[in-house]
Parts: C-alpha cells; sequence; structure tokens
C-alpha cells in the first residue's frame, strides 16, 4: 500500500438543524487504501461520504484531494464514483448500456467498452442480462449493475454507501471478497461505510469507528476488534463482556471477586477500569478448577456453537462454547490473561457488555417494529 495521502480531512464540522451531526473531524486517508466508516445509524458515516463525493459542503474546515483543497468542487469534477444506497440506474437504458455509460462519456471504443463491460457481468453474476431491462431486474441485481458500473470507469477513489445490503447473504459474502480482490487489483482507494461489522472486519485496511459525529477509533480490523479503545467499540464491534475491576497493580485486575492476571500495565493502583472479554475467549471447567462460577440462565444453540448466559454475582456474561450446559446448571470458568483487555472509565462505561439487558432490548426492538408498522398504515 502506498504511503501517500489522497484525502486529507481537516477540523471538518457540519451541522443539520442546530444539531451537530460531524464534530472537529479529521482523518486522512492513503492512496490505495481500504478503508471503512463503522457506527450505528446517525453517527456521521454518510454524511462524511458526501462530504467526500461532494454532495454536502462543511460548515467548516477543509477536504483535500491529492494535496489540493476541494471545498466547492462539485461532485462531476472530483476524481471519484460513488455507489449510492438507492441504485440511480438509468431506467431507459439496458443493464450493457448502464455500465458503459461512463465510458462512453470517457469515449472508449466499442472494442474496449465492450471486454470491460463483459468482465464486469461476469464478476457481478450477471452474464447473459446484458440486454435486460432495469426495470426487469431485482433489487439485488440493480445494485450489482450499479457496483459494476461504478467500477468500470476505475476511478482514483469508490465511495460506497452500504453497497451490498440489497444482495442475499450467499451473494453479499461473495461480493465481499470480489470487492477486495478489485481494490488490490487496481490499486484505488475504496472508501465504505457500513453497519455491519462482518463487513467491515472482513474488508478493510483500516476501520473507522463513529458514534455521535466523532471517531471513536481508528485502526486495523485486528487492532480494533482486539484493543477496543472504549465500551462503545468493544460493544460494537462483536459481542463483548464488559466487566467493571479494579487495577490492583500492573498485570493484575480484579474482578466478579476474583484477581486475574493480565497483560495490561500503566493505570493507577486501584484505578477503576472497564474489563474486556470476549465470549469466545472464556474457558468452561469444573466448579472446582474454576477461578469464578455461575449458574447457567439461558442457552441457543447457534450452529457451530452455544451461546450461555451465566450470571456471576450480578453480572451476565456471554459464553460460547461447543458443549452443551442446561438452565439452572453450575457452571466454572477460566479467563487466560492474553483474553483480558483493560479500558479506562469513558461515558460509555456502564451502558453495554452486561446481557442481563438482552431481552429487554429485543422487546423495545419489537416495540419499535410494531409502532412503526402502525406509523405506515396511517
Amino acid at each position: 500500500m502506498a504511503n501517500n495521502v489522497i484525502i486529507d480531512l481537516k477540523n471538518i464540522s457540519i451541522a443539520f438543524d442546530g444539531e451537530k451531526i460531524l464534530d472537529n473531524m479529521n482523518l486522512y486517508i492513503r492512496d490505495g487504501e481500504f478503508i471503512t466508516f463503522l457506527g450505528p445509524s446517525g453517527c456521521g458515516k454518510t454524511t462524511t461520504l458526501r462530504i467526500i463525493a461532494g454532495f454536502l459542503q462543511p460548515d467548516s474546515g477543509e477536504v483535500v484531494f491529492d494535496g489540493k483543497v476541494i471545498n466547492g468542487v462539485p461532485p462531476h469534477k472530483r476524481q471519484l464514483n460513488t455507489i449510492f444506497q438507492r441504485y440511480a440506474l438509468f431506467p431507459h437504458l439496458n443493464v450493457y448500456e448502464n455500465i458503459a455509460f461512463g465510458l462512453r462519456l470517457q469515449k472508449k471504443s466499442e472494442k474496449e467498452i465492450k471486454e470491460s463491460v463483459t468482465a464486469m457481468l461476469e464478476l457481478v453474476n450477471l452474464k447473459g442480462f446484458e440486454r435486460r431491462n432495469i426495470s426487469s431486474l431485482s433489487g439485488g441485481q440493480q445494485q450489482r449493475v450499479a457496483i459494476a458500473r461504478a467500477l468500470v470507469v476505475k476511478p482514483r477513489v469508490l465511495l460506497l454507501d452500504e453497497p451490498l445490503g440489497a444482495l442475499d447473504l450467499k451473494l453479499r459474502k461473495d461480493m465481499q471478497a470480489e470487492l477486495k480482490n478489485i481494490q488490490k487489483s487496481l490499486g484505488i482507494t475504496f472508501i465504505y461505510v457500513t453497519h455491519d461489522q462482518e463487513e467491515a472486519l472482513s474488508m478493510s485496511d483500516t476501520v473507522v469507528v463513529m458514534d455521535g459525529g466523532v471517531i471513536q477509533q481508528i485502526g486495523t480490523p485486528l487492532d480494533v476488534y482486539n484493543e477496543p479503545k472504549n465500551a462503545f467499540v468493544a460493544d460494537f464491534i462483536g459481542e463483548s463482556n464488559i466487566i467493571e475491576g479494579v487495577m490492583r497493580a500492573d498485570f493484575w485486575v480484579e474482578m466478579a471477586g476474583h484477581r486475574f492476571k493480565c497483560l495490561d500495565k500503566g493505570f493507577g493502583v486501584d484505578e477503576n477500569v472497564d474489563v474486556v472479554v470476549r465470549p469466545e475467549d472464556v474457558d468452561v471447567v469444573k466448579k472446582e478448577n474454576a477461578m469464578i462460577s455461575g449458574v447457567v440462565t439461558s442457552i441457543t444453540f447457534k450452529g457451530v456453537y452455544y451461546e450461555i448466559i451465566v450470571e456471576i454475582k450480578g453480572f451476565k456474561w456471554m459464553i460460547q462454547s461447543t458443549e452443551y450446559y442446561a438452565v439452572g446448571s453450575v457452571i466454572g470458568i477460566n479467563v487466560d490473561p492474553d483474553a483480558i483487555h483493560i479500558m479506562k472509565k469513558s461515558k460509555y462505561s456502564g451502558l453495554y457488555g452486561d446481557y442481563s439487558s438482552f431481552s429487554e432490548e429485543f422487546d423495545e426492538l419489537s416495540d419499535a417494529t410494531v409502532y412503526e408498522d402502525e406509523e405506515e398504515d396511517e
């Protein structure tokens, strides 16, 4: 990957109706990088993408592209292309002509156009669809045409706003791999927006986790997963048990009434901390050999493992195990030092990581869905 910066966002802020959406954002993106903005709805990730594309102008700050400030430069004059959540295809053109449209604007020869369009059709599994009308395609097929149309002109930067959301699960996974392969082979910069952590972790060189218009953490997928900066990141990137703890000394943390050896240091003696333990890193052992023990309150079969909720001193842990344990049984738990990650307290402390609220959250989601359905009926 090239080390030179192609896009530099400097002190970007924007507000809608008095509500700040991005708050003094600073971020640089390297040429040839696959970078993903990851976060919940309303975190500012799509707004950031639209500012880079030129569809929105920031209230303050600079957008720098290849060393030049491009604030005010219209989208069509920026050296990038965008794939939207909504397909934005030309309904009067067939599949072939939709994909060929940008190449015709570039005045490519018919031979070049045919070769490029054919390659794109094979890539997105639409070979044989060349003469189909756009209106005859399913939503997933239309999105694949949009991906092919954006890629065929080989832009320097490709902006992707949740482009795989309309695809079925298998094709989505296939396209994740294909998009990554295309990005590497063409050497262009991909800026990807998603709320899907699996997409972010599987495709990206760099993940930017956002919440409330603020970047919470920037890092490689491995760093963000294994070394989250705060409880929000730990909870958003995969499942996490986030337990209140106290650092008794370097390499020693107390939680759930037991002192655990860890690999972290540099905290104050007796400093209150958040302790992250991933469900897959918990070892289930016999009670007599355990560091701590608890009662199984629920168990769900997930295919390759069981998802087990265990109550330990009033805190409900999530554990993933290939073994079945009946509800009401007492099981022992061990946690190795390298499975423990210590975080400083933040404004997110206490909001995430206890699976006591699991069923309550689903109840709230169900109520919200019913409410939305009622609104649609009105």
